[in-house]
């Protein structure tokens, strides 16, 4: 296929996500402070969209507390820079099973299982212009934990995201998850001009080599938008890819978080980095100004 690279690129954020990066870097935001500063100074480095979850501010583990999420979105909303509020609604899906030989009754403490309207609850909120929809059920990289997202489930969920006015970004690690996105427009639960982010490289959906990303690529409608990432040592040559493929570009502490061998980032430098890659291959970065136009999206105050 011909090449067809995007020549106005925007950049995401991915600012702290749920994995236990924490205890990895003490670059990794964990209170709502934390993680607005960091989102704050990503978008002063380039990005125009940031992309957040919350966690408990003392330990470091993923949480759902819809306060955190309040704090988070007022700091950002009240910061001197302006940039596109990207939310996660990934969290409440979280089943782990017991051992292999009895794998219930299921793993009570791990487990983190509610309803469609719970896991809303905080995007209708805050109001971000985008929350993300895990479009599909995975096993995930841990022996016993499924990231459970059914059908039922994603219609409610996608139906509420779209009667609030908020973006759905479709996240999607795998052909199939892309398969059943395009279902939900056809049914209308979501708007036809949809937004994707294609999510390479996570064990174990879709792997990061280029024959899979390409395939990915092709099965996203032509009136849709779209970024990709890679976790990893891969997340700046996904940059690349991702641009020369005609999409747009993620980065963030969420899916790595070196900035060289043996160096660890920030948000910020992994967005300058992302920035030198896309404007040495020509194309220019985008704002959040124009990103909001190209999406269709609409910037709110909290509730």
């Amino acid at each position: 296929m011909p090449l067809a690279m995007n020549r106005e690129v925007f950049i995401t954020c991915a600012v702290t996500g749920s994995g236990s990066s924490q205890d990895r870097s003490p670059h990794v935001p964990r209170s709502p402070k934390q993680i607005a500063d960091s989102a704050i100074d990503a978008a002063k480095a380039g990005a125009a969209i940031v992309h957040c979850h919350v966690r408990d501010p003392e330990t470091g583990k993923p949480r759902r507390d819809v306060q955190l999420y309040r704090e988070v979105t007022e700091r950002i909303r009240a910061a001197d820079v302006d940039v596109v509020l990207n939310l996660t609604a990934g969290m409440g899906g979280d089943m782990v099973f017991g051992s292999p030989e009895n794998p219930l009754p299921l793993n009570e403490k791990a487990t983190d299982m509610v309803g469609a309207t719970n896991r809303v609850e905080h995007v209708r909120q805050c109001l971000p212009e985008i929350c993300t929809l895990d479009c599909g059920t995975m096993n995930f990289a841990e022996a016993d934990y499924v990231m459970t997202n059914t059908p039922g489930m994603l219609r409610a969920m996608g139906g509420m995201m779209t009667a609030l006015g908020v973006k759905p970004e479709i996240e999607a690690f795998d052909t199939g998850h892309l398969w059943f996105a395009k279902q939900l427009v056809e049914e209308k639960v979501l708007d036809p001009d949809a937004l994707v982010q294609l999510c390479m490289g996570v064990p174990w959906g879709a792997p990061d080599d280029l024959n899979t990303f390409m395939a990915m690529v092709n099965n996203v409608p032509s009136n849709w938008n779209w970024s990709a990432f890679s976790i990893g040592r891969n997340q700046m040559a996904y940059a690349a890819a991702a641009v020369l493929a005609g999409g747009n570009v993620r980065v963030g502490l969420e899916d790595n978080i070196w900035l060289d061998k043996g160096v660890l980032a920030t948000n910020a430098q992994l967005v300058e980095r992302a920035v030198s890659i896309v404007s040495n291959m020509g194309a220019r970065v985008i704002g959040p100004d124009e990103v909001r136009k190209k999406l269709n999206l609409t910037k709110r105050a909290p509730l």
